[in-house]
């Protein structure tokens, strides 16, 4: 979803950074959009359980961007780790607390990132994906973290509406 988001931003004339923990694949997919496009695309490498590695990306993003203005945060497999979605006495603790760190905690470190840009120039948008498994029993990672996005997601609308940041879900 982030990655159709990221290419639908360039067709529109944005110049994006995209994010992915493997090198390879990201930067070949950079250059394939920037051709397509004509838009520069930046391919950053991070992990977004690490908060150096965010804080780090961000900044890069920033500095190469010229400033930064729109947040994406999908940086998780649809669903979770198979060992934390099935039946509850199944679900293994720490990959569904992998999970979390992941999705959750990492759209957290990544929004904490931004946010001062952000407000610096006084508007910005953060757009946190979930799914319908935020709504629908079963698959316990999936629905708790989804749950958890779009909670997050009204918290800093709440938070940072007045300094002219747009956040949805």
């Amino acid at each position: 979803i982030g990655k159709a988001i990221a290419l639908e931003l360039a067709r529109e004339g944005v110049d994006v950074a995209i994010v992915a923990r493997s090198k390879e694949q990201l930067e070949a997919t950079a250059r394939e959009w920037a051709t397509e496009t004509g838009r520069r695309v930046i391919p950053l490498v991070a992990d977004v359980t690490s908060k150096e590695q965010v804080d780090s990306m961000v900044a890069q993003a920033a500095q190469q961007l010229g400033g930064l203005h729109i947040l994406v945060n999908s940086g998780s497999p649809p669903g979770g780790s198979a060992t934390a979605t099935g039946p509850i006495e199944t679900v293994v603790d720490e990959d569904l607390l992998h999970d979390f760190n992941v999705k959750y905690v990492g759209a957290l470190r990544c929004a904490r990132a931004v946010i001062p840009y952000l407000r610096e120039q006084g508007w910005g948008r953060i757009i946190n994906i979930s799914g319908t498994n935020a709504r629908t029993a079963g698959n316990l990672s999936g629905g708790a973290r989804n749950g958890a996005m779009v909670h997050m997601t009204k918290t800093l609308a709440v938070q940072l509406g007045r300094y002219g940041i747009r956040v949805n879900c």
